[in-house]
């Protein structure tokens, strides 16, 4: 039997599972995977029987013999530190340490000594268990034990109630009997509590090991090491990532980066298994993880070319068009490119490349080692040497534009300079920035729509996801996957991890003659977007950012354009859009109230207005609901089932990335007794310098949480609420405590010696407070 058949065949062995068979035997058959030998070759070469291989693997010859171990290793091309722990295992024989704990977070939550399962009675035990073991090995801070273990707010009680729990995970982890080495348990830190146990204790480190050395084997003759490892570390997952788990714990960032991983590694399993022709052994795990990524083009796109490969065309159709359909239906949009090139090879059978002639010089070179591309948009020649059908069409990506747009004509007039006829007075980048909800994308996109006929080549999209629950994405991914869209060559790609420099040339070499309209939505910071600009003038890029984006605008001549909420008369006219304009023309006194109750923000001002329809309530009714929630508003601001169509959601994906004083100080201006205040009056506020405080200002100012006016800076209204829910009633006592000592104090001097101009606004707001 071939290594990569007996490495599937047995779906129990996992971390931990050397426990029962010794340390030699996994750590031949981890070396001989990674020289990329079947049992048979190996021993063959090392002169030995394949029995006594098998044997030595599987921990039926615990203490093998010393000639034997270095024959092998001579075979395997070990070192002579790994030989040398071999040959010391092999002395000592199997640890006595044997059924130590390993934690599975790869599915459900499962705790095992050896292969039998320890039963974890109570939630919040397994959230605590859960948490860290998604941490692992970072520890988790004490705010996020809390935050998971009570997620509607916690006892005043739970400093002790965490100490609890974590004595119970300790005493699950310990030790049955005498050990020899440290078992794994819970530890103490500066900021929290961290698992501290081996990688291969926790079924998610044994994963992430065994993708990061097959991602680490680029080479055409690394494919049978690299699949063989792929195989392994997908046999590690159950489901999701702790999908027993209560949904605050799933949505956890290390649960969705984990899932990530795991779409990535089945996209370079599925890649691996075309290039060696065995596509019909990823199609079930293929077929399963559709159902967990119903959306995902890249997975479904090697689901359609694996089915295909099986001889089971039809099938690779009808994933096309079942994908095609939900994609219609629940976002509005059109199968993209690759997912679209996949089908086309369906359903056009490729003839071969014609054989060159010694005399014929090929037109791209390829490569003597040509290696992968980044694993979630990769998209080979096959390797039966058939070429692609047809010419790849332009790219047109965009998202479905909002139908209900309106206002922003000023800021509408400064994106059109990027198709202005005067090709001296055209700039070559526009960035929208604004806080969160203020519509962003919608001007983008719309805008997009409305101009995409002064872009011949077509339209470039992308969601940077610099403020989202997902990772950010990398430079180096996005040009990978633009490439494609553009057509360049699969060989020419940039090898995997991606060469961003590389990339970056081949890119702007491809838009060199181009007019191409490239949207850069949800930027992080200008590095992120950087590398994605073109050189050609014929191009305009968008680009939307909750940050200011101050290094675009003076270093590579972007114009900015800041958006505001919307004034009453266009905000009335969203409202309108979506409730109906008659049902608003009919209540307009209560339609401008529940605008101002949304502050102007065109997210809150669509979600009342979608809240309306579903309720068919009239706008009075509404608007009183609103204004009787006082600061609770935010938890009639949202749509049930839709996370997106929130505004608390679209405020914390700013605040989280905030330092903890810049979090503070955010917190401490919802108790602001006026409309803003100034530098001097904030430091006031949170007990910290003048030179403190608007160091923290200009952070908040620049992610948009805060608003600046003339040296003033106060928060709108929602985010006013939003600040409100966030503090604690000890810290809302204490900053009102500081404002009342300020004024008793008198003006404050200023770090230069001048008077301090704000000391008569803080006078007034203790005494307020």
């Amino acid at each position: 039997m071939s290594d990569t058949a007996s490495a599937t065949a047995d779906p129990q062995v996992g971390p931990g599972d050397e426990d029962e068979r010794g340390t030699v035997g996994p750590r031949v058959q981890s070396f001989r995977r990674r020289a990329g030998l079947s049992q048979e070759a190996a021993a063959s070469r090392a002169g030995i029987s394949t029995r006594a291989l098998r044997d030595i693997e599987r921990g039926r010859a615990r203490r093998p013999r010393v000639h034997t171990l270095r024959s092998l290793a001579g075979t395997l091309g070990l070192s002579d530190d790994e030989l040398a722990g071999l040959l010391a295992d092999a002395r000592t024989g199997p640890p006595r340490d044997t059924g130590r704990p390993s934690l599975l977070i790869l599915g459900p939550l499962v705790l095992r000594r050896g292969r039998t399962p320890v039963p974890v009675a109570g939630p919040m035990l397994r959230r605590l268990l859960g948490l860290l073991a998604l941490k692992h090995p970072e520890p988790a801070t004490q705010q996020e034990i809390t935050d998971i273990l009570w997620p509607s707010g916690p006892p005043r009680s739970h400093p002790s109630l965490i100490h609890t729990y974590v004595t119970q995970a300790r005493r699950l982890l310990g030790p049955c009997g005498p050990r020899s080495t440290r078992p794994p348990t819970v530890v103490r830190t500066p900021t929290g509590y961290l698992l501290e146990a081996s990688r291969n204790r926790v079924d998610l480190g044994h994963f992430d090991e065994l993708l990061a050395r097959a991602e680490r084997l680029y080479d055409a003759s690394d494919l049978e090491a690299r699949y063989a490892s792929l195989t392994e570390a997908l046999r590690c997952w159950r489901g999701p990532v702790l999908a027993d788990a209560d949904p605050v714990l799933r949505r956890h960032p290390a649960a969705v980066a984990a899932d990530d991983r795991r779409v990535r590694a089945a996209l370079l399993h599925a890649d691996t298994a075309l290039l060696l022709r065995r596509s019909g052994e990823a199609v079930p795990l293929l077929a399963d993880l559709v159902n967990t990524e119903p959306l995902h083009e890249g997975l479904h796109a090697r689901l359609i070319l694996a089915l295909a490969g099986s001889g089971e065309q039809a099938a690779a159709l009808q994933v096309f068009t079942r994908l095609r359909d939900r994609l219609d239906e629940e976002l509005g949009i059109e199968p993209g490119t690759e997912i679209r090139a996949a089908h086309l090879r369906v359903l056009r059978p490729r003839q071969p490349v014609p054989r060159r002639t010694a005399h014929q010089a090929p037109a791209h070179r390829e490569p003597a080692h040509r290696t992968e591309s980044h694993p979630t948009e990769s998209r080979r020649t096959p390797a039966d040497g058939t070429a692609p059908a047809g010419p790849t069409p332009p790219p047109a990506q965009l998202p479905l534009g909002t139908r209900s747009f309106v206002g922003r004509r000023s800021q509408m007039r400064v994106l059109d300079t990027l198709v202005a006829s005067d090709p001296a007075r055209r700039p070559h980048i526009a960035v929208v920035v604004g806080a969160p909800g203020v519509g962003k994308t919608a001007l983008a996109t719309h805008w997009a729509h409305a101009r995409r006929d002064h872009f011949r080549d077509g339209q470039l999209y992308v969601d940077l996801r610099g403020h989202s629950r997902p990772p950010a994405l990398r430079p180096g991914d996005v040009l990978t996957q633009f490439l494609r869209a553009l057509g360049a060559p699969p060989h020419a790609l940039p090898a995997h991890p991606p060469g961003e420099d590389e990339a970056a040339a081949l890119y702007r070499t491809l838009l060199a003659d181009k007019r191409l309209l490239i949207v850069l939505d949800n930027a992080r910071d200008a590095e992120q977007v950087r590398p994605l600009l073109p050189g050609a003038r014929g191009c305009a890029v968008v680009v939307t950012s909750r940050s200011r984006l101050a290094g675009l605008v003076s270093s590579d001549g972007a114009r900015r354009i800041a958006l505001d909420v919307l004034d009453p008369d266009e905000g009335r006219r969203l409202l309108g859009s979506i409730a109906g304009s008659c049902n608003v023309a009919a209540e307009e006194a209560a339609a401008r109230r529940l605008v101002e109750l949304c502050g102007g923000l065109p997210l809150a001002i669509r979600i009342a207005g979608a809240n309306l329809v579903a309720r068919n309530a009239n706008v009075a009714a509404h608007c009183a609901e609103l204004a009787g929630a006082g600061d609770g508003i935010l938890d009639r601001l949202r749509i049930e089932g839709d996370r997106r169509s929130a505004v608390r959601s679209a405020f914390e994906l700013s605040y989280r990335t905030l330092p903890d004083e810049a979090r503070r100080m955010f917190r401490l201006l919802g108790q602001l007794p006026g409309p803003d205040l100034t530098v001097d009056a904030a430091a006031a506020l949170a007990g910290t310098t003048p030179t403190a405080s608007a160091a923290l200002l200009a952070r908040l100012a620049d992610v948009h949480l805060v608003r600046e006016r003339a040296g003033r800076f106060g928060l709108d209204v929602l985010l006013r609420s939003y600040a409100r829910e966030l503090i604690g009633t000890d810290e809302a006592h204490t900053a009102r405590r500081r404002l009342m000592l300020s004024r008793a104090q008198g003006p404050a001097r200023s770090d230069s010696g001048q008077a301090n101009c704000s000391g008569s606004y803080a006078s007034s707001a203790g005494s307020r407070a």
